[in-house]
């Protein structure tokens, strides 16, 4: 179905065309026209599908049907989204959308300073997209109220659940009216998201766009069992071998990512970290030279597996899998975004075969097993039986040195019986 169709502001559409959005993507067929006439929606749609203009379009054109003053400090529209990261990149793509309209479109989020935030909401705005904890600290000095949020959006909801904002979510909506138009956003789907669902929204109704915790069919899986000793040589070989440009690299913890690019830069390879003990200014060039082209390798930990809108990355390696198999889908949700082909490839260690199995068991289907000659591991099936079968001889041996200790115990007590049998019978001098 076109956008075309939709029958929507020709200020809209024609920012639209600019776009070059022609064509809808199945989350955006089902979701717009219902949240369009102001129903409450529970969507389930993993990364990449579209979500932004599935529920951004609606909004504008709700606002654009009934225009109002604009007051300051007011917004009209709020978005909550876990992180700086994706507030931003959704700040850009609705930016987008109202080029031709007269809307205002502001971002709030952490790590920069509050005047210039501040200027802005006191000028008014309509739409608002603001992570939870630097909206609650602009609320408490009177910078912005949302008395008058006529729409909400919970982008990434099951990020914030996961973040912990729940408590913060749940105070920010309270503070709204409560004939508010909700939308909650999750790419999966999980009993707190239901139980969520059911608190904030009002006789809604549910999209699921994929099957539950999915990935998109655009991506090509593969592991590659290595020790996790070796999983910095395996991976400049690859990147030798493949010619690999532009790879998002996963870690899970920023002490491995560390010691990556530390690996990386002495082999003179263009690379840059992305984690939480880097600034926000560092942690924003490291992402814009990477869109540019001007790195090789983006390595980030789970602070970036959200709200990376990266055009045409064919490549996310996992170097070490993540604990919870929900993050894989994040993680790999980067690449084979709008029907365009990617890889997500990982680096397997005997310890995470069981987490493989996990992953496998929520995405639906099988990972590739590719063994690269030279970096073999030892497989771990057989490593077990191994286990087992020297558990068995230990055993077997143990027992064998437990009889020969009760045998020589047996006739030490039989000696020392004797001898006391034989005193007892001899004759009285």
């Amino acid at each position: 179905m076109k956008f075309s169709n939709l029958g929507l502001a020709n200020e809209i559409q024609e920012a639209l065309d600019v776009c070059g959005y022609t064509e809808m993507t199945p989350v955006q067929e089902q979701a717009i026209v219902p949240a369009r006439r102001g129903k409450d929606l529970l969507v389930n749609a993993q990364t990449g599908t579209g979500k932004t203009a599935a529920f951004s379009l609606p909004i504008i054109q709700q606002i654009l049907d009934k225009p109002k003053a604009r007051l300051p400090n007011n917004p009209r529209a709020l978005i909550l989204t876990p992180t700086r990261e994706l507030a931003e990149q959704l700040a850009n793509a609705i930016s987008n959308y109202t080029q031709f309209c007269d809307i205002t479109v502001t971002a709030l989020y952490g790590g920069v300073k509050m005047g210039g935030q501040s200027a802005k909401l006191k000028q008014g705005v309509d739409i608002l997209i603001s992570t939870p904890g630097r909206l609650l600290e602009h609320i408490s000095l009177s910078n912005v109220t949302l008395a008058h949020a006529e729409f909400v959006v919970l982008d990434e909801a099951d990020r914030m659940l996961d973040m912990g904002f729940i408590a913060d979510v749940q105070n920010l909506l309270i503070q709204t009216p409560k004939n508010r138009q909700t939308l909650l956003f999750s790419a999966t789907s999980s009993p707190a998201i239901n139980e969520l669902s059911h608190k904030v929204l009002r006789n809604h109704s549910e999209i699921r766009v994929t099957k539950i915790n999915t990935t998109a069919d655009t991506v090509s899986h593969v592991m590659y069992p290595v020790e996790e000793a070796r999983k910095v040589e395996l991976f400049k070989a690859l990147l030798k071998e493949k010619n690999w440009f532009q790879v998002l690299v996963f870690t899970s913890t920023k002490e491995q990512a560390d010691r990556l690019m530390a690996a990386l830069k002495l082999s003179k390879i263009d690379a840059a970290v992305c984690h939480s003990d880097k600034s926000q200014g560092a942690r924003r060039r490291a992402i814009a030279d990477f869109k540019s082209a001007k790195l090789q390798v983006l390595i980030a930990t789970e602070v970036a597996a959200r709200g990376l809108d990266i055009q045409g990355l064919d490549y996310v390696v996992n170097f070490n899998l993540p604990y919870l198999p929900e993050d894989y889908v994040h993680r790999i949700g980067r690449t084979g975004r709008a029907g365009n082909l990617g890889y997500a490839i990982s680096f397997v260690s005997r310890e995470e075969e069981n987490t493989v199995a996990r992953i496998e068991k929520v995405i639906g289907s099988k990972i590739k097993r590719i063994v690269k000659p030279g970096f073999e591991v030892s497989n771990r099936l057989s490593l077990l039986k191994s286990v087992s079968k020297n558990t068995r001889g230990y055993r077997s041996n143990k027992a064998t040195s437990t009889e020969i200790s009760r045998s020589k115990s047996a006739d030490h007590k039989a000696k020392k019986s004797k001898s006391k049998y034989s005193s007892s019978r001899k004759p009285k001098k």
